[in-house]
């Protein structure tokens, strides 16, 4: 199942766009709920369509909704900080006519 809890992932839509994230928690097989955190990724958590996600291969250990704290003591464990920090280059992608 690609989305797992603790799996990064890019936004490729909204004003959050190109910034990564962790899921951690599966509403249904279509949203999940993401954290930035927003200290270090300025996502915020909320309830986003897996459509809108980008998945890496990146996972790191954490419980289901697990506290932003938490999950930044799992990225520094994993040393994954720099790399939640740098911003993807998504492309636009065209509208339907």
């Amino acid at each position: 199942m690609r989305e797992e809890i603790g799996r990064i992932v890019v936004k490729v839509a909204g004003r959050e766009a190109s910034r990564k994230c962790v899921i951690v928690g599966v509403v249904d097989k279509n949203f999940v709920v993401v954290t930035g955190p927003k200290s270090l990724t300025g996502v915020r958590r909320r309830r986003v369509n897996i459509a809108h996600l980008a998945f890496t291969p990146h996972k790191i250990e954490i419980s289901e909704n697990a506290s932003d704290e938490e999950v930044l003591k799992a990225l520094e464990k994993a040393g994954l900080i720099e790399y939640m920090r740098e911003r993807v280059e998504v492309k636009p992608t065209a509208l339907p006519t």
